[in-house]
């Protein structure tokens, strides 16, 4: 039972200020570790609803100082009751351990809250509230995080603190009969006085400054190990993370629709920036999975299985040995950074035509349609720098390819059942076409001028999607222009292919970085020409974006913040650490250097000016002895004029006392105690004026100082002008008593 509880009414009162803080401080603990879950943005819609109107109910309830409790044996049986719940909950509904353990801890913590029983549910109900921050951090790796989890944290610190108070101060008042408040169980109540109202004020000033003291230490320390201990693993729960939608567009079979689905979410997918050569970044396409067999429907990756790439002496893994990207073109480096969120996609995005990549990773391999995979089990993609190949062959070279000295796999020419109209068309359209390029380009440009775009996906799903989109519908997204481009060249004899990836997507001038959000996922075509390899066709025309609004500056701000949350504090492993060392050994370096030379040019021109100011005080002595004269009197004056200026006020109060009675009344008294002091009667520093009063022994002088003490203090400490007058005069009495 609680201590508390056991003490009588009448002896309740005296730690009222630190049980009400208490309650205060564990209820708003246990709200914010329900907020932080709810920042994810992962907890379903019902469980949000159901916590918050219970969270609210308490707090109501805490306000008005009541409280509901549940019976301690209600609660075991709506524990036991919950298990096949829980059980369901894993198999059916959420189907994952992580979303039916938050619910499990959510369901616990409502019923823990109405059935507080002894100072031990205290601590469950704590720790409860950590298991709820614990499943935020699996949840979400957003910097909303960080600030929720200050907030926990200070909470936190406040709630322990308070509750060893509170266990402290119920131990003494039960060993000195000192009176308590009441508990009623669960969170308690009380009604306190204006006095202890007074009390609990200063109480939750003095115990909230200290909480955030103590949490700024706690940060400061953790964030010194966080910094300096090795990091060589990733994170111990990334297991147990929840895998993002954005998988289902990037694996080895996609159904026609899916890049529509991911383009209508603005999530961040990845964050790219150029490290080194010049492109017109706004026009590239970052490459994920291509894929080479069609049954009317369903994309798929029939190529040869992937083969592992070797990382070279320079850290690298060289790409590009299976993919035949282009050839026959001037080589156009760029080195670019790629920072993925996490979307649990396997798939390195680059570029085309991507040369070398380097990252931590143990095991990547790369297929025959030139997608890159990680095969590391261990890491997922997080962050990752590539060289890509950027040039672009020129169109005469194109137009020089010959596909009757084609030799390629016959997967890339394989059609499904086709409506009848959809060869015709491609034939028709790409008649007077002299070349294959300039097929290609045809219906590149057919597509793109006589189609519309729209994100709004045909409902139901037609038998035949391709034929629907080129002659019922014509309209869709980029996956369908991709797929009929793809079906037509085919129909011509054109290998082909379609590739999922993103385009480039909005600037940051902030971090200097391109912000790819899922709304940027597009699919675009890639055909094959005889010694030129593969090469890039885009039929989807430009989609129509909104202008930015007024909040877009301040957006681009908090992206800032979460691209470094991200890069410094998420992705933060040994290659950061030996990159901050390396900058801040650089940086520490290059200003001490500074600090050196402009110490030395300092030193050189005051050392120049010496000696002008030399050579002219020896061709001018009178003129610079009168400097040197007029320069010390400016000293002196400065380092005098404040003493002279507080002598000069000292003395105008002490003629003037009532102007400033409290003042002038301790000027007049220590000139009092230094004349007494050279009579033989020294004041000491620690004794009282009533004190020094009863150690005279001259009953002449103690009258006199007794007549100037009581004035002194009514002056002093009543600010009675008409004593502080009377001072001067009682001073002169006593000088001149023998």
């Amino acid at each position: 039972m609680s201590q508390l509880a056991t003490l009588s009414d009448p002896r309740r009162a005296a730690i009222a200020p630190v049980e009400r803080y208490f309650q205060i401080s564990l209820y708003l603990l246990v709200c914010t570790g329900f907020a932080t879950l709810v920042t994810t943005g992962k907890l379903d819609f019902v469980s949000v609803i159901c916590v918050t109107l219970a969270m609210l109910g308490r707090g109501w309830l805490l306000l008005r100082h009541e409280n509901i409790k549940i019976p301690e044996r209600w609660t075991s049986y709506l524990t036991i009751a919950y298990i096949p719940i829980y059980i369901g909950d894993f198999l059916f509904l959420s189907q994952s351990f992580v979303s039916a353990t938050v619910h499990m801890v959510l369901f616990i913590m409502v019923a823990k809250i109405f059935s507080v029983q002894r100072d031990r549910d205290y601590l469950y109900l704590a720790a409860l509230a950590f298991m709820e921050v614990l499943s935020a951090a699996i949840l979400t790796v957003d910097s909303v995080f960080l600030g929720a989890f200050c907030v926990f944290m200070i909470l936190a610190v406040s709630t322990f603190v308070s509750m060893e108070m509170r266990r402290s101060a119920a131990a003494a008042a039960h060993a000195a009969h000192l009176p308590a408040m009441r508990v009623t169980g669960g969170f308690a109540s009380s009604r306190p006085g204006g006095r202890i109202l007074v009390r609990l004020r200063q109480l939750q000033g003095a115990l909230s400054a200290t909480s955030i003291v103590l949490m700024l230490m706690i940060f400061a320390f953790t964030g010194v190990i966080f910094f300096l201990l090795p990091r060589v693993s990733a994170g111990y729960l990334g297991n147990f993370a929840p895998r993002n939608e954005l998988v289902s567009g990037f694996t080895n079979e996609v159904n026609l629709g899916q890049i529509g689905v991911i383009q209508q979410s603005s999530q961040v997918i990845m964050h790219v920036t150029m490290l080194e050569g010049r492109a017109d970044v706004m026009s590239l396409k970052w490459r994920g999975i291509a894929l080479d067999q069609f049954d009317g429907k369903v994309w798929t990756n029939h190529g040869a299985g992937s083969l592992g790439v070797r990382r070279t002496l320079d850290g690298g893994f060289h790409l590009n040995e299976l993919s035949n990207y282009p050839q026959g073109a001037a080589p156009r480096l760029v080195r670019y950074r790629v920072l993925m969120e996490p979307v649990a996609i396997s798939v390195f995005f680059a570029s085309p035509a991507a040369e070398v990549l380097f990252g931590n990773y143990r095991w990547i391999s790369q297929d025959s349609n030139g997608t890159i995979y990680n095969n590391d089990r261990d890491r997922q993609i997080t962050a990752y720098e590539v060289i890509s190949n950027v040039a672009e062959i020129p169109p005469d070279r194109l137009r020089r390819s010959d596909l009757r000295d084609l030799v390629v796999d016959r997967r890339f020419l394989q059609l499904p059942p086709l409506d009848e109209r959809v060869p015709q068309l491609a034939r028709k359209i790409t008649a007077s076409a002299p070349t294959p390029y300039d097929k290609a380009r045809t219906i590149e440009r057919y597509l793109s001028t006589q189609f519309g775009y729209t994100l709004q996906l045909p409902s139901p799903v037609p038998d035949d999607p391709i034929a629907f989109f080129l002659f019922d519908r014509k309209q869709g997204h980029c996956e369908y222009f991709a797929s009929a481009m793809a079906v037509m060249l085919r129909s011509i004899g054109i290998p082909s292919r379609i590739v999922n990836g993103f385009r480039t997507g909005e600037y940051n001038d902030v971090t200097g970085s391109y912000i790819i959000r899922a709304r940027d996922a597009h699919s675009w075509v890639e055909a094959y020409f005889p010694d030129n390899g593969w090469v890039s066709f885009d039929p989807t025309p430009a989609a129509v974006h909104p202008p930015p609004g007024a909040w877009n500056r301040m957006l681009l701000y908090v992206d800032a913040m979460r691209e470094f949350w991200r890069e410094w504090i998420i992705n933060y492993d040994f290659s950061h650490q030996r990159t901050l060392s390396t900058t801040a050994t650089n940086r520490a370096r290059r200003f001490i250097e500074d600090s050196r030379r402009w110490l030395r040019a300092k030193y050189e021109q005051t050392l120049e000016r010496a000696q002008k100011v030399r050579a002219d005080a020896a061709r001018n002595p009178r003129l610079w002895g009168w400097r040197a004269v007029g320069g010390f009197a400016v000293v002196l004056f400065v380092v005098l004029v404040r003493p002279l200026w507080r002598a000069w006020r000292r003395r105008r109060l002490m003629h003037a006392p009532g102007s400033a009675p409290s003042t002038a009344a301790g000027l007049w008294y220590a000139r009092m105690t230094r004349t007494l002091a050279r009579r033989g009667w020294r004041k000491k520093p620690t004794q009282s004026p009533q004190e020094f009063l009863r150690e005279i022994d001259d009953p002449k002088v103690r009258r006199g100082v007794e007549s100037f003490t009581d004035a002194y203090e009514r002056a002093r400490f009543g600010g009675e002008a008409a004593e502080a007058e009377k001072l001067p005069e009682k001073y002169r009495e006593l000088v001149e008593t023998k």
